[in-house]
């Protein structure tokens, strides 16, 4: 009889339960389609909630730093793999730049100074330790004028450049008086004979190129002009020149003028300098003068201050005969000719060129041998030619070739002629205005998550995978700037960020950086892990990172999950202090933010290679 009775007012009820929970469902899809318009309080409760946990706060982990100036202690063992501090002698290991394997390659057109990475079976696998007493830079702007000793412990500059007011040693600090061989008295002073010519003060002159610089005196004050200069200089025997540029806080990067092309795109700078750079501008046809020319942007400068300018006054200080420099200015002044620069000024040992808007107007002798290629951005590893990047085509005299560019800071946010004109396929203004929307609420949740950001404490920044530079240009202020990495392997965009009026360069995550170790403060990376994995391994690519991080700098990694769970474990045995964070928009969003710390640590006597047991 029961089992009857309950057979019956199942049946009777099963219709009615199924209406009630379709319309549970139904109701609770409206009510939460309601509350993700923006009407409802559903998300700024749960928003309440999420502030009221760890996600976006990090209690522990202190960005701060903290000079205990201990050496290296080994963690307890664990199942993972634990990175062995390197020997001492590799404290300044820049593995593309190792003395040692570059003097086994011929010394022409300076291809011994190019990048030659170390084959796999010779890669380090181990951590590269700060020198003894090594201390956080001093703040900008005072590190521009002084270093601590113990981070760059070499005084050779300060003896051979001793007359040239490049560096002065006091005491435990090196002190930069602003002076360079063609400015002994002072940066400042040379930069104001220039914007008597270039107008380097309104916001038309934002990207510049220093091909040889030194320790970068040049690039460190055009900055207090909003200006921000690439320099480049080669690790040789003016030890350390480019390491003292970035531990004042200025960038640049190891590099050199030789048998390959520069590693940024067509049309970069508005303005490019050689100041005494001991570049042969003459030798093989004029290559290197083309090179120039294929970086700078139309209606952009060139300045050349040293030989042969005012050889009349110094040919005999240069121990070289009147014919000898006078023929050399001479094809100096045909070559600017063939590549349509106008001379604008000469005086002293200063001469300025200005590039031409287009060819309309340019007088080429017909014999001038214009390059083929149409595609003057493709340049990783590639050789230079004895050959003149064509202007892209325009078709009025007025018009600049590959688009005008509006005074700094609107080209910042403008959309860059590179979009506006197609050039970049795939890529419209529609994209690139919701790249710069994602790009200003990814750093609103950095900063809640690290809150040093935009201080003077992250001075260096480095962005792994820069795509339109959207974390540079949210980050966009004097306190701090971004060195744009475009990976070789992901889609052309470092012709966008220059003509945002940022800098960057090209580079393969496979290989090395090239710059000296502990040389930023700041390292993000979105979607690197991803881009590389399967093209080399990840510990390598972490191992490079934490070789030019400073110690007490701090990483940002943004991923996929399951790679930044490979990534996490890897960091676990490097001496990182991380942490996993949710996506701003919650945690059932696959891509995750890994934050992390690298801790304090200095090489000692007892430090052994990864090699030993």
């Amino acid at each position: 009889m029961g089992s009857k009775h309950n057979s019956s007012s199942n049946r009777t009820r099963s219709p009615v339960s199924i209406i009630v929970v379709i319309g549970l469902c139904c109701f609770f899809y409206v009510l939460g389609a309601w509350q993700r318009s923006g009407f409802g309080k559903g998300d700024s409760i749960a928003l309440e909630m999420t502030k009221q946990t760890d996600c976006n706060i990090l209690s522990n982990l202190n960005f701060e730093t903290h000079h205990n100036n201990i050496d290296f202690v080994n963690q307890p063992k664990t199942k993972i793999h634990t990175f062995k501090p390197c020997d001492v002698k590799h404290r300044d290991y820049t593995p593309c730049h190792e003395q040692d394997r570059a003097m086994k390659f011929p010394r022409n057109n300076m291809i011994y100074r190019e990048r030659h990475c170390p084959p796999e079976e010779e890669k380090l696998q181990c951590l590269i330790p700060a020198p003894n007493g090594y201390q956080s830079p001093f703040p900008w702007p005072k590190s521009r004028d002084y270093v601590h000793y113990a981070n760059v412990p070499f005084k050779s500059l300060t003896v051979e450049k001793a007359v040239q007011n490049w560096v002065q040693f006091q005491g435990n600090v090196f002190k930069f008086p602003g002076g360079g061989t063609m400015f002994p008295q002072g940066a400042d002073a040379y930069i104001d004979e220039l914007a008597s010519v270039i107008p380097i003060s309104d916001g038309s002159i934002r990207t510049a190129l220093d091909t040889g610089c030194g320790v970068a005196s040049w690039g460190a004050y055009l900055l207090k002009r909003n200006v921000l200069a690439m320099s480049f200089a080669p690790r040789d025997n003016h030890e350390a020149q480019v390491q003292f540029a970035l531990e004042r806080g200025v960038p640049a990067v190891i590099g050199v003028l030789g048998s390959i092309r520069l590693p940024y795109p067509s049309r970069a700078f508005d303005m490019a300098q050689c100041s005494r750079c001991l570049i042969p501008w003459t030798s093989n046809d004029g290559m290197y003068l083309m090179e120039v020319d294929r970086v700078l942007r139309p209606g952009g400068y060139w300045i050349l201050s040293g030989p042969p300018i005012n050889w009349k006054t110094y040919y005999q200080t240069w121990k070289r005969s009147k014919e000898d420099v006078e023929a050399e200015q001479r094809q100096i002044e045909e070559l600017a000719e063939t590549l349509c620069w106008e001379k604008k000024y000469e005086k002293g040992d200063i001469a300025i060129w200005q590039k031409k808007i287009n060819d309309k107007s340019c007088h080429r002798d017909k014999s001038a041998n214009i390059c083929e290629s149409d595609n003057a951005d493709d340049v990783w590893y590639k050789e230079l030619n004895t050959c003149i990047t064509p202007f892209l085509e325009v078709s009025s005299t007025k018009e600049v070739a590959g688009g005008e560019l509006k005074k700094f800071p609107a080209r910042l946010f403008s959309v860059p002629p590179r979009i506006s004109e197609g050039l970049i396929p795939g890529v419209t203004k529609e994209s690139y205005q919701g790249d710069k929307k994602l790009w200003r609420k990814h750093l609103n949740a950095y900063k809640k998550m690290n809150k040093l950001i935009g201080t003077t404490r992250y001075r260096n920044i480095m962005d792994m995978n820069a795509g339109f530079g959207g974390f540079a240009a949210e980050l966009e202020s004097p306190k701090s700037w971004v060195m744009n990495v475009v990976p070789t392997i992901a889609k052309n965009t470092l012709g966008v960020i220059y003509e945002r009026g940022l800098i960057g360069i090209y580079h393969d995550w496979c290989e090395g950086f090239s710059t000296y170790p502990r040389t930023y403060d700041l390292i993000h990376a979105s979607g690197v892990f991803s881009l590389y994995q399967d093209m080399c391994k990840l510990e390598d690519i972490l191992l490079e990172m934490d070789r030019i991080l400073r110690p007490e700098g701090a990483v940002i990694l943004r991923d996929e999950v399951d790679v930044l769970n490979k990534v996490k474990k890897i960091t676990d045995g490097m001496r990182w202090v991380t942490k996993m964070m949710d996506h701003e928009d919650g945690p059932l969003v696959p891509e995750k933010i890994l934050i992390g710390v690298k801790q304090y640590w200095v090489g000692s006597s007892l430090n052994t290679t990864a090699s030993d047991e």
